[in-house]
């Protein structure tokens, strides 16, 4: 099994007056048919660095749930400790995969611009996947017909939202759908998770 780090979404929970962190059950198990092991991420920045130095980790996974502040977010910490984690990441040259709002962070963090998009929070939605129509979920508010020169395209909507970026140079991916939410599993995702991680 291979160690990555996973980020968390985060809960609010006004009857007890506390701020969560969350990561849905079936991550787990997704992971496992992957040959990975998830290492939680707290959303707090300032306790990475510890992280980093006592579990042995050899990847990153930003998860979805949520919106980034400058889209209306309210987990300012979550978005601090996601850049703190790519950054981390790319000084040690682990590789990274960004699910939904986790692929978004990563375009923003590289300076794409994101804007509200319609008819993307359905259950199944027919995209082109390297020129292949597939049928993936879809369950994101927020996203970009556009990329920028780090950032190749390798998945995008018919109307044009792109749905799966990859670096060019860097081991860092990203898919707007959620593989852990596909009953069953699909092969392709694992595949892809499996080859960016080098799982043997």
């Amino acid at each position: 099994m291979i160690g990555v780090a996973i980020t968390q979404r985060v809960e609010l929970v006004p009857a007890y007056g506390e701020r969560r962190d969350a990561l849905d059950q079936r991550w787990t198990d997704f992971l496992d048919r992957c040959g990975l092991a998830p290492i939680l991420v707290p959303n707090n920045a300032d306790m990475l660095p510890h992280l980093m130095e006592v579990a042995r980790i050899e990847g990153v996974i930003l998860t979805g749930g949520g919106d980034l502040i400058e889209y209306g977010g309210n987990a300012p910490e979550r978005d601090r400790t996601e850049a703190a984690l790519l950054r981390v990441a790319m000084e040690q040259q682990l590789p990274v995969m960004g699910v939904c709002r986790g692929m978004q962070a990563i375009q923003h963090f590289f300076g794409v611009k994101l804007a509200a998009v319609s008819g993307h929070v359905a259950h199944q939605q027919t995209i082109l996947i390297n020129g292949e129509s597939e049928t993936v979920n879809s369950y994101h508010c927020f996203g970009s017909p556009a990329t920028v020169p780090d950032l190749e395209v390798w998945a995008v909507a018919e109307d044009g939202v792109v749905k799966a970026i990859r670096h060019r140079h860097r081991a860092i991916q990203g898919v707007m759908w959620h593989p852990e939410r596909c009953t069953p599993f699909r092969d392709a995702d694992i595949r892809l998770f499996r080859q960016l991680f080098a799982v043997q």
